[in-house]
């Protein structure tokens, strides 16, 4: 994809983030699902194999037009020479702007993802299609060498956000009690190539796919943040003050009874914040990929296992993605009647491409190999407040990264959410960013940002995102 259109897209999608969130917060319910398995007797949904390869395809082959038309770069003129001259090129990494490399290819490979899946693909078959559909487009969309960061952030990351987008996309029309028509667009706007499909085919491939009652939890916050500290290095502009629009789910929360762990993303927390400062301050998305419930006596329930992640971070001064795989574990343990902890920590290597934001130009980052971690804590009091701490951080190491220097990012965060009425409340969320780069040709740099924030919360869930299992006895 291309430099050029990025803002204006990137703007347009802060939009819809900051609507969708309004609309899962308020239309994604706790009730019960259907299952997604087929009664006795009844035939299992259909599948077609070539009809995503040529959904593919053709998206390919318009988004190549498009990008054409609207940068004029001379790169989309493909033909069967710079195809043959790319299958036999090696792969590279190239220096597209990092939003095109790290944000836009993403999304680029959420819509191969969701082709896949609404035509009766699991996670993944979808997959396939999806690492197929990037490397599609390395030799056959550009005339420039095929780029395996790309390939990562298409092929990989794509579907590590595609499959959180298709899921509550289908939560939205399984769960949703808005009128059909505003489920369907709520739902296309969310996964808009599997509302596509539903567009088109209507239910040739099955019903909606059945989430199996997941516990779930939503929350959309919305108000005003600013700046307590700011350290902002070689980065050149600076906003004090921003508004953010942030929404947040957790799906498949430990403790539900009868759910049960099989498919990937089973369980998975997706977040994304838009900001009026810098576009979007983060998109995050972890799933778990193969991983066992468990429980430590009766007040504690658990999952565990390998863990998938795709997570971008713009905090105004500086932006870093990964995309990694991490061993750890998710749960909540009751402390009285009404008070409980939730948390995940999760550990792992990833890569991921850092660079100074708003700097000497948009080219101005880099790549490595990077070990992760997380931890992640949530204290619920009944139905009246929650507290949240989390802590991530990132080590973009030497591995892999031609300038032979590294960077130590570390975020922390810290929020209380008070309920009012309700679905509504307000929140208090600090954010805490630092970067620590040590590169031979630079020397040694730091950028720190700090923000506190006051938001109105639309709470999706009573007793925000506790799970009750106990069986409590009549007095």
């Amino acid at each position: 994809m291309h430099s050029k259109p990025a803002p204006a897209a990137s703007r347009a999608g802060s939009g819809r983030a900051l609507l969708l969130g309004m609309a899962l917060a308020l239309g994604v319910t706790a009730r019960a699902a259907p299952s997604d398995e087929p009664d006795a007797g009844e035939a299992p949904p259909s599948r077609s194999d070539s009809l995503p390869a040529l959904e593919i395809i053709g998206f390919d082959i318009l988004l190549n037009r498009f990008n054409k038309l609207t940068s004029g770069s001379r790169e989309y003129d493909v033909n069967l020479s710079t195809i043959r001259r790319n299958l036999r090129s090696g792969w590279v990494v190239d220096n597209d702007p990092f939003k095109v490399n790290q944000f836009l290819h993403p999304i680029q490979g959420s819509m191969y993802h969701g082709f896949a899946r609404s035509t009766g693909h699991d996670f993944w078959q979808s997959f396939g299609y999806t690492f197929a559909g990037s490397a599609l487009w390395e030799i056959a969309g550009e005339n420039t060498p095929p780029a395996k960061n790309d390939q990562v952030a298409s092929g990989i990351a794509g579907s590590l956000l595609g499959e959180p987008l298709y899921r509550m996309a289908n939560l939205v029309l399984e769960t949703s009690p808005m009128p059909r028509f505003w489920r369907e667009l709520t739902a296309a706007a969310i996964s808009p190539s599997s509302g596509f499909n539903r567009l088109v085919y209507g239910e040739r491939f099955g019903p909606v796919f059945a989430s199996h009652n997941p516990a779930h939890y939503t929350r959309f916050q919305i108000g005003p943040s600013s700046l307590t500290q700011n350290r902002s290095g070689t980065s050149t502009k600076v906003k004090r003050n921003e508004l953010l629009a942030d929404f947040s789910i957790d799906y498949g929360l430990p403790g539900q009874p009868g759910y049960v762990y099989r498919r990937p993303f089973d369980y998975f927390t997706f977040q994304a914040t838009g900001s009026s400062a810098s576009v979007f301050e983060n998109i995050m998305s972890r799933g778990l990929l193969y991983g066992r419930d468990y429980e430590l006596g009766p007040d504690y329930r658990g999952v565990w296992g390998l863990y998938a992640s795709y997570d971008y971070l713009a905090p105004q001064v500086f932006r870093v993605s990964s995309t990694a795989l991490s061993l750890g574990t998710t749960g909540q343990r009751w402390l009285s009647d009404s008070m409980a902890v939730q948390g995940t920590a999760l550990a792992g290597v990833g890569y991921a491409g850092v660079g100074t934001l708003h700097g000497a130009n948009e080219t101005d980052y880099h790549y490595g190999v990077t070990p992760q971690a997380l931890l992640a804590l949530r204290w619920i009091f009944g139905n009246r407040a929650s507290a949240d701490v989390a802590a991530r951080e990132y080590f973009v190491s030497g591995v892999a990264n031609p300038r032979g220097g590294h960077d130590n990012i570390v975020r922390a965060e810290a929020g209380l959410t008070l309920r009012i009425h309700k679905q509504h409340g307000i929140a208090i969320k600090y954010l805490w960013t630092r970067r620590e780069a040590r590169y031979p040709d630079l020397g040694n740099r730091t950028q720190t940002h700090g923000t506190l924030g006051l938001y109105y919360a639309l709470i999706g869930r009573e007793l925000f995102s506790t799970v009750e299992w106990r069986q409590r006895s009549e007095p």
